[in-house]
């Protein structure tokens, strides 16, 4: 009697063993998984693309995290969900955590890249290139623009967000939708498109479509940076969680002209009219100069961050800690 039941002790405990070693090959995102902090309680953020230091972004209280989802950009460098969740709920209080990603432009050291896309590194496209693919932007080598309509791009983005939810991130930041710009009526690239505008529009919300409805992130956050005249699709506006802005106030340590600051925050103001998050990146360094932007960004309802354009250090501006 003793022997059947030390027997069966021993199988029901081989058994789970293997169920516990077959649980720990293969992490799973819970697609209902609810962070600690809202999306409307933010009152701080940090921005930062290059040299992530995950630990000391943890110590820091800022409520919401906007960084790249690899240390250095590429695959190998890329962050595990251990880590990502870790930072959520880092010593330094709860975080929401973007990450940074380019849908207007294709950048040469990420996963998707194909050296022999430009292969002469002369900034254009070499014959068999995807159709997508379009020249090198000359103010940031190693970007290229890109017909994000076309949908073999989009798949990639897709592909791109994926990599992204699995690791935990709470939503993403979506770069260079201002493309629209570089591809319609009048816009450097001479297509003329007369449905660049409205194609950024539905790339976005189909961005959110994805993560929300067919990956089941319910809550998943989908920010933009620039482009503030799509505030005229109201569609647009709806869809998104909130808009960065870069230089509003000021142009590096120089100030924007007061025509140029009533446009963009008119159109910022929709979003925030409509209960968005409007975040505002300007890159000044002087002490008086972040002073004043950051009165200035508060007194219009914006959540304000100064610091380094190259977006290579974490920045904590004397007497505009976050709490």
């Amino acid at each position: 009697m003793i022997q059947i039941v030390a027997s069966n002790f021993v199988v029901i405990l081989l058994l789970l063993i293997i169920v516990n070693n077959g649980c720990s090959n293969k992490k799973s995102v819970n697609p209902n998984e609810t962070s600690l902090i809202s999306w409307n309680s933010v009152n701080d953020f940090v921005y930062q693309l290059q040299n992530i230091d995950l630990v000391a972004i943890g110590n820091t209280k800022f409520d919401l995290v906007i960084i790249d989802y690899s240390r250095d950009g590429t695959e190998e460098g890329r962050f595990t969900y251990e880590e990502i969740n870790a930072l959520k709920k880092s010593p330094g209080g709860p975080k929401l955590v973007l990450s940074y990603m380019s849908i207007g432009e294709a950048e040469n050291y990420r996963w998707y890249w194909n050296n022999s896309w430009d292969a002469d590194n002369d900034g254009n496209p070499d014959p068999g290139a995807p159709s997508w693919l379009g020249p090198e932007n000359p103010e940031w080598p190693g970007n290229y623009k890109v017909k994000y309509w076309e949908k073999d791009w989009q798949s990639i983005i897709f592909q791109y967000l994926d990599k992204i939810i699995e690791v935990g991130f709470d939503g993403v930041y979506l770069d260079i939708i201002d493309a629209y710009e570089y591809w319609g009526p009048g816009g450097e690239s001479g297509l003329n498109r007369e449905t660049a505008e409205q194609e950024m529009v539905d790339f976005v919300k189909s961005i959110a479509k994805y993560a929300r409805v067919n990956r089941g992130k319910k809550n998943f956050g989908v920010f933009v940076q620039n482009g503030e005249r799509l505030a005229s699709h109201l569609d647009y506006v709806q869809t998104v969680d909130g808009i960065g802005r870069e230089d509003v106030w000021y142009n590096d340590n120089t100030p924007n002209p007061p025509s140029l600051v009533n446009s963009v925050t008119s159109y910022l103001d929709i979003f925030k009219k409509a209960g968005k998050l409007v975040l505002v990146i300007d890159y000044v360094t002087e002490p008086t100069l972040i002073d004043d932007f950051y009165s200035k960004a508060k007194e219009k309802g914006y959540i304000p961050y100064a610091t380094v354009r190259s977006l290579d250090k974490l920045t904590i501006n004397p007497g505009h800690e976050p709490d």
